[in-house]
């Protein structure tokens, strides 16, 4: 692989792409460096498709500049689709064409590409790699798609709700996947509805809503902000939680939803957690299953983008 030194897979700068009177993308910045994931999150209607269909030169933008390896991706010069694997939501595959014939036929096209028995093989691929495409399964078809977008050995690479349908065999196989593409220096720009596979796979975190960025960073980063957090643990029911409330700092909230299950709601440190250890041995009980949950991807996502379905 020849990357460029010091220069993104994937640079964007004040995209803007228009549908008549709708703006989709709406001066739009993000940046993909060599060797990371860059997860890209949105609602429905967000303009996730529109984006990562421009970054691939299938659309051309009204405004800004997108350079994707070093170049202008408009019109995907082939020296360019050369250096790029693309895996489309749906498979992308000829319905009639048996799984192992598409992969060599991907295969083919390209200078160094891995050997497709392999891929099969390490994809679980192997046993279903002389039926039709449209004989496959939902999580089968998914596994061929990510196989033929890897094939030829990409620099970057392009991935559409990757592990959508998949158990969870197949979920943590494209997990270990995409953490192999990332060890090898591959880009990884990830478009996905599951909270926890970003999480779980991204160095970065874009979250778009009507064409814009409204969220930037990496899981920890994006979670980390704000103080929402609590404190869940069990001991002896009916407990006085008036004492605890005179324990605790001003502004926590502490409740006993279920008998013997207590909740402590507000930021949580080793101060708080050393009152409630306190109050709990002074009625004589003992906190048991102490656990401290903090806001995750999703709550970040839902309170930036709404609760609503669109």
């Amino acid at each position: 692989m020849s990357f460029a030194p010091g220069r993104p897979a994937v640079q964007v700068r004040d995209l803007v792409k228009r549908y008549g009177r709708v703006t989709a993308v709406d001066g739009l910045d993000l940046r993909l460096d060599h060797g990371q994931v860059l997860a890209l999150l949105g609602p429905n209607g967000a303009g996730k498709t529109t984006t990562v269909q421009l970054c691939q030169g299938l659309l051309k933008a009204d405004g800004g500049s997108i350079e994707v390896l070093g170049a202008d991706p408009t019109g995907a010069p082939d020296a360019l689709r050369a250096r790029i694997g693309v895996m489309p939501q749906g498979g992308g595959a000829y319905p009639g064409v048996r799984a192992g014939e598409m992969l060599r036929l991907v295969a083919a096209c390209s200078a160094r590409p891995l050997d497709p028995a392999w891929l099969l093989d390490v994809l679980g691929l192997d046993a279903c790699a002389r039926l039709p495409f449209k004989r496959l399964s939902g999580g089968q078809q998914q596994r061929l798609a990510l196989a033929c977008a890897v094939v030829g050995r990409p620099e970057l690479v392009f991935l559409d709700e990757p592990t959508a349908g998949l158990d969870p065999q197949g979920r943590r196989l494209v997990w270990e996947l995409i953490g192999a593409l990332r060890r090898d220096g591959v880009a990884v720009l990830l478009t996905t509805h599951q909270m926890a596979e970003a999480e779980e796979l991204a160095d970065d975190v874009v979250i778009i809503d009507h064409g814009r960025v409204v969220a930037h960073g990496s899981p920890v980063a994006l979670t980390a902000n704000g103080n929402d957090a609590e404190l869940r643990f069990r001991a002896r029911p009916g407990m006085n939680l008036r004492l605890l409330s005179d324990e605790l700092p001003a502004g926590y909230h502490a409740a006993e939803p279920a008998a013997g299950r207590y909740l402590v709601q507000g930021p949580i440190d080793p101060a708080v957690l050393s009152a409630v250890t306190t109050w709990c041995a002074g009625q004589g009980a003992l906190a048991d299953d102490v656990q401290v949950s903090r806001r995750s991807l999703e709550d970040v996502f839902l309170e930036l983008t709404g609760r609503e379905l669109r």
